[in-house]
This record gives structure tokens, C-alpha cells and sequence, in this order.
């Protein structure tokens, strides 16, 4: 998935007060500098991981066949096509399910060390239970995919929960809103850990619990659709309570996934399991502004901490604590030992940057996840836009982000092993225009090539980054965005048989991996 509008970013300030986090540096200098111009994958440390990822409702399709039940997305783009911007949907996406095998020769032809995927959790339990039964066909389908990877020299690295919940468990308990969840998910990994575990050797339980929490239940652009009738069109929801409680459960059902396979499954199978997180970068809008600067910290709680505190201290940040008060769900004792440590390695998630200033509002007014953090976010500063501006009106090129991120990871959450899990561009669609100018994408190339040159540098810095995955492999569904933007380095023409062609960032991103 692409990272959702909305994410935050602290930056590093010349004028204020030092952060407690990072040093104030006297500029950001260009740090490509330092990079020589042989710059390929033999910079990076030996064993260091390349790949390209996607996700499987966006890709997979196949989507009411083979005894797969149906998800929230699918019953999701059906009630509410208005949400998607071209009324579309992931019946067919890019037929991966059929189409697996060739698209794993595209892998190879590419160099690619590592495939990142997820599991559609109906596609294996139509019913979301252990005791609606196991589809023998969908697990079949998932162990074709993982032994023709390996057997091409690809690893998988699998993802628990990529936002296509069982519809089924949404009809029996409202989903993550419910503690039933916990146990469910925990089923459900339990099996994956038992059916795929000898082969898959990195476990990620959720793909951005932010981005699910917040556009599922605070504005509503996301499945299952709620939100506060003062936050969007919806029909149900309390965006005022609702993210928090669904982060909540989300946060435990990741802690049990991490308790089982760590107690059950780790010692004989030898892998490694953790999360992926996301967020945006955040510049204090007004350098010589305290507020500012405290409001681009606390964007970087209540995006990212709002999952990393916990996990690994056992607790949400203080300023969330302060902010949303008793909304706030409290984990119990027990919970927050389950929580804290919960990883082997974190998976970050990157695209922008934005601007942060304080806003303070009148509190219990219209209250929301939005106005919470008492922040707004913008991407430009007396009209110039932060960075190069690309087919996303969100996203704009920002490479300088990732380093001082991955740098304020090791710094306050205990310098865990990273992979950067997305990073990319996206493209408009445009059906006037032919396929040799999408095939183009001299913008993504030098997107790829500045943000890897910054990660370089964090690494040679001491940051503990030990792969990156490019978003993404194809052109997709892209949520709510539908087909409208192309994130891919393979583009797929969705008017021609779904026929793959490489692009030219796919041959950049083999000839980096050649040397």
C-alpha cells in the first residue's frame, strides 16, 4: 500500500531549542555529497536486502473464487464505490493469483533478493475462524508462491494483515473494535506460522495499523467506513473514540502473534518476526517557533509512537496520554509485558515530508483523531512546496526524510534492526497518454536513487538498516485512490489483458542490484 495523506515529520531546527532526540546540526547539507558516483549495491553492507513489495488485495484478485471468502475491501468497494475515486475495485487488481509464475520470472529478471508480500486472511479462513474452516485451496496457493520463490532465489517476507479483514468477523463483532479479534489473529498466525513457517523466514503481523486505524475509522476513506458525521460521509462511527480503540486491539493482536511464534515456532523455524509502521517527516513550519518545533515532535507520537511506544515500552507516548485523555484505551499490566520488546525487527514505512505548526483548538468540540494532536499539516510554505511535486497531491519528493528518520528510530526506540519496507512515487493515470510515457518514469529512478543515497548515509552513521523494499513491484488498486496513480516499476495495462511491461526504473533498480 501506499502510505495514506495525512502522516507527520519532525525535523531537525537551527534556531530553537535542541531536540532531546537528534542534535541540532548547524544545517541539513546535501549529504549526497559523501556518496561517490560507483554508488550501487556493493556500498551497502554485505547481506543487506533488496526487494519490492505489494500487497494482496491490491494485486492478488481472484478475489470470490477458490473457496476465498470475502473481506472487508471486498464488501467495502461494493457498499461504498463513491469512496473509490474511479468506482473501482480488487475483483480482478492485477491477477496475480493466476498469474504468480511468470510475475516471479519478472522478479528474477530484476535481481530482486526478497519479495514482500501478505496473506489475505479470508483466502485461508473464509470464515475468519479456525472453526469456519481452512480453505485447501488457498493455502495452496500460498505454498506454490513461496516454493517457486525460493525455488528462483527469492525470499519471502510475509505479512500477517494488510487491511483485508474477514468480512465475517466485521459482522460478528465489529472487527478490531472488539477484543474477540486478539484471539482470532492469533489463531490465524498460528496457522500460517504451522503451514509456511519452515520456509518463510520474516514475519510481519501488521502492514501500518496507523493508516488502517485512522482512514477505517477516523475519516472513513478506508474499510470498514466509520467516521463522526462531522469527519465525512459515513453512516456509522465515533472518530472521536473509534481510531484509538481499533489501534488498541491491533496492538494486542500483534503482541500475541509475536508471543505464540516466539514461544512456539522460533527456536525450530529460525525466523524473525516483527511490524511495519509508517510515517511522514515532519518540519516545524516556523523554524524560530518553540511551538512549532514541540508540535513536529509530538506529530512523530501520535503518528509512529502511537505503535513503536508500545511495543517497545509498553505504553502509548505521554503527549497522546495528555492530549486524548481517557479516550485513550489503558493496557493492563500483563498487556503492556506482552507489548514491550514485541519484535525482532521494525519495518518503517516512508514517502514525504510535511510542515507542522501548532493549532491549538477548543478541546471536546468536534472531537477526532485529526484535531487531537492540536498539529496542522501542510506541504508547501508561502506557496513553495516542500519538495518536487509528483502525481499525489500528498506526496512530495523529499529524500533528506528517510535519513533523519531511520535516525530518530535508533535514537528513541532502542536502535532496533530496520528495514525500510515502502519507500516510492506515484504517477496519475492518464488513459490519453500512451504506455511509453509511463514506462518512462525518469522521476521515480531519481526518486529511488536520492532516498537509497540518504539511507547509505544513516547506515554509515550507525543506523541498524538491514534491507529496503521498493513501492511497489506492479501498478495496482491503490485503495482509495483505485487505479487512478501507479506506484509500480512494472507497469500493468489494465486495458490489455493485465500484459506486464518493465519500466525504466525496472532496469535502473537490476543494473543497481548487478554491482
Amino acid at each position: 500500500m501506499a502510505a495514506a495523506a495525512g502522516l507527520l515529520v519532525m525535523s531537525i531546527n537551527t534556531d530553537a531549542a535542541a531536540s532531546p532526540i537528534l542534535p541540532p546540526p548547524a544545517a541539513q547539507p546535501d549529504r549526497q555529497q559523501h556518496i561517490t558516483f560507483s554508488f550501487n549495491r556493493s556500498s551497502f553492507p554485505a547481506g543487506f536486502v533488496f526487494g519490492a513489495g505489494t500487497a494482496a488485495y491490491q494485486s492478488e484478485g481472484g478475489a470470490f473464487m477458490d473457496g476465498k471468502g470475502q473481506s472487508n475491501w471486498d464488501n467495502f468497494t461494493r457498499e461504498h464505490p463513491e469512496k473509490i475515486w474511479d468506482r473501482s475495485n480488487g475483483d480482478v487488481a492485477d491477477d496475480f493469483y493466476h498469474r504468480y509464475a511468470d510475475d516471479i520470472k519478472l522478479m528474477k529478471k530484476m535481481g530482486l533478493d526478497s519479495f514482500r508480500f501478505s496473506i489475505s486472511w479470508s483466502r485461508i479462513l473464509p470464515k475468519g475462524k479456525l472453526s469456519g474452516g481452512v480453505n485447501p485451496l488457498g493455502v495452496k496457493f500460498y505454498n506454490r508462491l513461496i516454493d517457486d520463490l525460493l525455488a528462483n532465489g527469492i525470499k519471502p517476507f510475509v505479512t500477517l494483515f494488510h487491511w483485508d479483514l474477514p468480512q465475517a468477523l466485521d459482522d460478528q463483532y465489529s472487527g478490531f473494535l472488539s477484543s474477540n479479534v486478539v484471539d482470532d489473529f492469533r489463531d490465524y498466525a498460528d496457522l500460517c506460522f504451522k503451514l509456511f513457517g519452515d520456509r518463510v523466514k520474516k514475519w510481519c503481523t501488521l502492514n501500518e495499523p496507523y493508516s488502517y486505524s485512522v482512514n477505517g475509522y477516523n475519516g472513513g476513506s478506508f474499510a470498514p467506513g466509520h467516521c463522526s458525521r462531522y469527519m465525512g460521509n459515513c453512516t456509522v462511527g465515533n472518530s472521536a473514540t473509534e481510531p484509538y480503540i481499533a489501534a488498541h486491539n491491533l496492538l494486542l493482536s500483534h503482541a500475541a502473534a509475536v508471543q505464540l511464534y516466539k514461544s512456539k515456532y522460533q527456536s525450530a523455524q529460525k525466523g524473525e518476526i516483527g511490524i511495519t509502521l509508517v510515517t511522514h517527516w515532519f518540519v516545524p513550519k516556523s523554524p524560530k517557533s518553540a511551538a512549532d518545533w514541540e508540535a513536529a515532535e509530538r506529530a512523530l507520537d501520535f503518528f509512529f509512537g502511537w505503535y513503536a511506544h508500545p511495543i517497545t515500552y509498553g505504553d502509548y507516548p505521554t503527549s497522546m496520554k495528555r492530549l486524548v485523555g481517557k479516550r485513550l484505551p489503558r493496557f493492563t499490566e500483563e498487556q503492556s509485558r506482552m507489548l514491550r520488546g514485541s519484535l525482532d525487527f521494525m519495518g518503517v514505512n516512508y514517502y514525504t515530508t510535511n510542515y507542522a505548526a501548532h493549532n491549538p483548538v477548543l478541546q471536546g468540540v468536534n472531537a477526532s483523531y485529526s484535531s487531537d494532536s492540536q498539529i496542522i499539516f501542510t506541504n508547501s510554505k508561502a506557496g513553495v512546496p516542500i519538495g518536487t511535486p509528483t502525481g499525489l497531491n500528498w506526496l512530495f519528493i523529499y529524500p533528506k526524510g528517510i535519513y533523519w528518520l531511520v535516525r530518530y528510530v535508533k535514537e528513541k526506540y532502542k536502535n532496533p534492526p530496520i528495514y525500510i519496507t515502502e519507500n516510492g512515487l506515484a504517477d496519475a493515470t492518464n488513459d490519453t497518454l500512451p504506455r511509453s510515457v509511463f514506462i518512462k518514469d525518469g522521476m521515480r529512478i531519481k526518486y529511488l536513487h536520492l532516498h537509497l543515497q540518504n539511507l547509505l548515509l544513516a547506515i554509515k552513521e550507525g543506523v541498524n538498516v538491514k534491507g529496503y523494499y521498493a513501492w511497489s513491484l506492479f501498478d495496482d488498486f491503490e485503495w482509495d485512490a483505485g487505479y487512478e496513480v501507479r506506484f509500480g516499476m512494472i507497469y500493468i495495462d489494465f486495458n490489455n489483458n493485465l500484459k506486464r511491461y518493465l519500466k525504466y526504473s525496472a532496469y535502473w533498480y537490476k543494473m543497481f542490484l548487478l554491482h
